[in-house]
């Protein structure tokens, strides 16, 4: 398995392209610049067969429709965040995007559990609450794609609809309980490794503003 790191969009949201040894591909969150996108795929002789979607936000699903389209790859999306591929409203497109959004209503929902196979690979499927109702994690291998659930050194962000604190820690004492270690490959940023965060990230060891609550 090879990943490799896209930032695009004007948020700068990382979409990674997950590579098989049958140069097939998965993209996780592919939000904008469909021709970066594109183009690693042709100069990398890659065929791209999903599409997996940690959220819905607008961010880290701008090209999610387009690409699809382009590829005949089915896209995969928890069904609590599924309004969000037809709805630029609920997805923020104008609130954090403002540009073009293309909606789509073919989609895969997914749920806690779910295995999604693509030849060796196998991402299961983790639901994480917090930043929205249908935030996921995705684990394959020794690989953690955590979205705007876990950052490093950080957490995503509760204060859009949807989101809720209380549940971000719930999912986030989630994924500190995984056994063994995993690279994280957040939504945003640098990646991280699981054991990094468990030793340093202070919002994996619970709510540190509880006592003040």
């Amino acid at each position: 398995m090879k990943v490799t790191r896209i930032p695009v969009g004007d948020l700068r949201a990382n979409c990674y392209i997950i590579e098989t040894e049958n140069k097939n591909a998965a993209a996780v969150d592919p939000g904008g610049d469909f021709e970066k996108i594109k183009a690693f795929l042709k100069d990398n002789n890659l065929d791209l067969k999903k599409i997996l979607l940690t959220h819905g936000h607008y961010d880290h699903i701008g090209a999610a429709a387009q690409t699809a389209e382009e590829y005949g790859a089915q896209i995969y999306i928890h069904e609590q965040d599924s309004v969000m591929l037809t709805d630029r409203t609920a997805n923020l497109a104008d609130a954090i995007g403002g540009g073009k959004f293309i909606p789509t209503d073919n989609f895969n929902a997914i749920n806690d559990g779910d295995v999604i196979r693509l030849d060796e690979l196998e991402f299961e499927v983790i639901h994480t609450p917090g930043h929205t109702r249908g935030g996921v994690c995705y684990k394959c291998g020794n690989a953690l794609f955590t979205g705007d659930t876990l950052f490093k050194m950080s957490m995503g962000r509760t204060d859009f609809p949807g989101g809720s604190m209380g549940e971000m820690y719930d999912s986030l004492k989630k994924l500190a309980a995984l056994e063994g270690n995993y690279e994280v490959y957040p939504g945003h940023n640098e990646t991280s490794t699981l054991d990094f965060e468990r030793k340093n990230n202070v919002y994996l060891k619970g709510n540190p503003y509880e006592d003040f609550i």
